[in-house]
């Protein structure tokens, strides 16, 4: 349990309008700072520590730094009757999906079946927030991302994919959701971190080192590359999100996206997001959902999402707790750097 003298509990919207500030100093535009404060909030909210606040100290670096344009509109196409292009301009990834959400699920809920194509953009955050809102329209969805490459594959040193996650949200009739987010790699990316700045050491089978040995020291990991988990298995899904997400959207490919935390390159990464209407094939879909998952539960079977929805309706109900030393370092970041943008 966290220590009350090193936390500070906030209300949903006090959280929200706290990261709307950090991104407005940093010089984001109205849109851009509501739209990233939200998907922080809903990260944090969801228990999803490492793509929430501890995430945003990035994105502020990447305004002062211009890998991410602050106030741009992403230019938002529809290509086909079921098929959205959006070029993020150099953007959040967040904001493209924003604008284009409602006549995504009305064309998904029209035609069955629609597809949201992002390239040009920063990195996604917490995948999981685009497919968890389409569930609560009603909606299947399927998304995939990539990004700097972090991840390499048996026989290689050398990073090849980025974590490459993908996310899946289904909604249910009883209101628990089945909500699946998980990478390609052995572990993500953040947990590396956390683990490095603990000085703790890693399970065999995350990551190898600068000369491609397998390694259990995370700090010695963040010099080499993650693994894929399951071997081959795990590889052969990097390589399907990575064509999905960077080649079928016109994104980068991993292998040529500039490091999302170092330099003034955007990453340009990419981001699929399908939404398929299940009520047009089968009207008790929702219900037929709930029953199984009951069924499964009684089995012992844990129930993907179960944990992020407690979470937030914890959330909902008490706030979030940020430590102070975070919310101190956001605040000094949002002076210093202000003066100097």
């Amino acid at each position: 349990m966290d220590d009350p003298s090193l936390v500070k509990r906030l209300s949903l919207e006090e959280a929200t309008a706290f990261a709307r500030q950090q991104c407005l100093a940093h010089g984001a535009s109205e849109a851009v700072a509501q739209a990233l404060a939200n998907a922080t909030v809903s990260a944090q909210a969801h228990g999803m520590q490492g793509v929430g606040f501890a995430h945003l100290p990035d994105y502020l670096s990447g305004f002062t730094t211009g890998r991410i344009a602050r106030a741009v509109e992403p230019i938002i196409t529809h290509v086909a009757p079921a098929m959205i292009r959006c070029d993020a301009q150099r953007g959040i990834a967040q904001l493209g999906f924003d604008q284009a959400f409602a006549s995504f699920c009305a064309t998904a809920k029209q035609q069955g079946i629609t597809l949201f194509a992002q390239h040009n953009a920063f990195t996604c955050g917490e995948l999981g927030y685009y497919t968890r809102r389409l569930a609560g329209e009603g909606l299947v969805g399927l998304a995939f991302t990539n990004g700097p490459p972090l991840l390499t594959v048996s026989g290689q040193s050398r990073p090849m994919y980025s974590t490459n996650p993908i996310a899946f949200a289904a909604p249910s009739a009883d209101g628990r959701n089945v909500l699946i987010d998980q990478a390609s790699s052995a572990t993500a990316y953040v947990n590396l971190l956390r683990a490095a700045e603990a000085g703790e050491a890693i399970p065999a089978g995350w990551a190898v080192d600068a000369q491609g040995n397998e390694t259990l020291s995370a700090r010695e990991a963040l010099n080499g590359t993650l693994l894929a988990f399951g071997g081959s298995r795990g590889a052969n899904i990097a390589l399907m999100v990575e064509v999905l997400a960077g080649c079928v959207t016109g994104a980068n490919w991993s292998l040529d996206a500039p490091d999302f935390r170092a330099g003034d390159g955007s990453p340009g990464s990419g981001l699929l997001v399908i939404a398929i209407a299940p009520r047009l094939l089968d009207e008790r879909f929702e219900i037929r959902l709930a029953e199984q998952m009951t069924r499964l539960a009684a089995m012992g079977i844990y129930h993907p999402g179960k944990a992020k929805e407690e979470a937030y309706a914890s959330a909902m109900r008490e706030g979030i707790c940020l430590p102070l030393a975070l919310l101190e370092q956001l605040g000094r970041t949002s002076l210093d750097e202000c003066h100097v943008a």
